[in-house]
C-alpha cells in the first residue's frame, strides 16, 4: 500500500507523523519505505538518521542554440508554451528556469539548430535506517519546479512495496505529484482557525482527485475544536487526535520519535496504523466486488 501524508498548512505535525508511523510499522514490515517528497524542505532524516548508501544528481535537458545555424524563424518560440524561448531581432534566449524539458523546441526546429544539454536540478538519496528503507531529494537552490525530482524519488520504491510518502505542505503541484497513485491520504491538521481553513483546502484537493482519505488531528485539545465538527458535518473519518503535550514539542526539538519518546504515545500510532489498514482493506474489497 501507499500512503501519502499531506497537510493544507505547514507546520501542523505532517513529517512528525510521517516519520512515527513510517518507523512503527517497519517493526513489522521489512520492505517499507519512508520516502520524503518535501525536496525542497527535506527534514524526515533528522528523526530517523538513515545511513546514506547512494547518492547522485538528477539532470533534465535544456535547449542549447547553436547561432550558426539558426536562422531566426522564431518556431521554437512559438511551440513554447511556458515562455522559456525569447526572439530578440533573429536571436533566440534561452531562459532555463522556465523551461520544463518536454523537447518541443528541438522537434520543431528544422535546421536542427537546438540540441539538448542536461542541466542538473537537484540529488536523489537513498539509504536504510534500521528495518526501513529511505528516499529523498534535495532540490537545488533556485530551481522553480520540485515536480520533476519528486517524480524520480517515487520511482525509487518497487512496484510490489509499500510505502509512506511524506508530502510537502500545501496543495500546489508538488503535493499533487506526491499523492497521486496513493491508495489513501492522511491529512495532518491542528484544530486551529488557519489550521482549519488549510484542511478544507486540502479535503477539496484530494476529492477533486478522487483519492481516499482520513484525518489527523494533531494537538488535538489545544483549541476550540471545531476541527471536528467540520470533519463529522463532512463525513471524513477522523483516524487519530494526537494530545497536546509539552514533552512531544521537547521530543521533537531532540529530533526523537514521539512513540518511543513518551510513554502513552506508542498506542496513538499504533491506533493509527490499525485503522489505516482497516480502511485500505475495505477500500479494497469494495474494488474487488465492484
Amino acid at each position: 500500500m501507499r500512503i501519502a501524508i499531506a497537510s493544507g498548512k505547514g507546520g501542523t505535525g505532517k513529517t512528525t507523523v510521517a516519520v512515527n508511523l513510517a518507523s512503527l510499522m517497519s517493526e513489522t514490515n521489512s520492505g517499507l519505505y519512508y520516502v520524503d517528497c518535501d525536496v525542497e524542505e527535506p527534514n524526515g532524516h533528522l528523526f530517523l538518521n538513515p545511513e546514506v548508501t547512494a547518492k547522485r544528481p538528477l539532470f533534465l535537458p535544456k535547449p542549447s542554440i547553436n547561432e550558426e545555424l539558426c536562422d531566426g524563424c522564431g518556431e521554437c518560440k512559438v511551440i513554447c508554451q511556458y515562455n522559456a524561448l525569447a526572439l530578440i531581432g533573429e536571436k533566440v534566449l534561452v531562459f532555463p528556469e522556465l523551461c520544463h524539458s518536454c523537447g518541443g523546441c528541438t522537434l520543431a526546429c528544422t535546421r536542427d539548430a537546438i540540441t539538448e544539454v542536461p542541466h542538473e536540478i537537484g540529488s536523489i538519496f537513498e539509504g536504510k535506517a534500521g528495518e526501513l528503507m529511505y528516499a529523498g531529494g534535495e532540490l537545488k537552490i533556485g530551481i522553480p519546479s520540485a515536480v520533476p525530482l519528486i517524480k524520480e524519488v517515487k520511482s525509487m520504491v518497487p512496484n510490489m512495496d509499500d510505502a509512506i510518502l511524506d508530502a510537502p505542505a500545501g496543495t500546489s503541484c508538488p503535493v499533487i505529484e506526491t499523492v497521486r497513485g496513493a491508495d489513501y491520504v492522511l491529512l495532518v491538521t491542528e484544530p486551529t482557525p488557519f489550521g482549519l481553513n488549510d484542511l478544507k483546502i486540502a479535503v477539496e484537493t484530494v476529492r477533486l482527485l478522487g483519492l481516499p482519505f482520513g484525518v489527523v488531528i494533531n494537538r488535538a485539545g489545544m483549541r476550540d475544536e471545531k476541527t471536528n465538527g467540520y470533519c463529522e458535518e463532512e463525513g471524513i473519518k477522523i483516524l487519530s487526535e494526537i494530545p497536546n503535550d509539552r514533552k512531544a514539542a521537547e521530543v521533537y526539538s531532540r529530533g526523537q520519535m514521539l512513540y518511543t519518546g513518551i510513554p502513552g504515545f506508542r498506542k496513538y500510532f499504533k491506533e493509527l496504523f490499525l485503522k489505516l489498514t482497516a480502511e485500505i482493506e475495505s477500500l479494497t474489497e469494495k474494488s474487488t466486488v465492484i
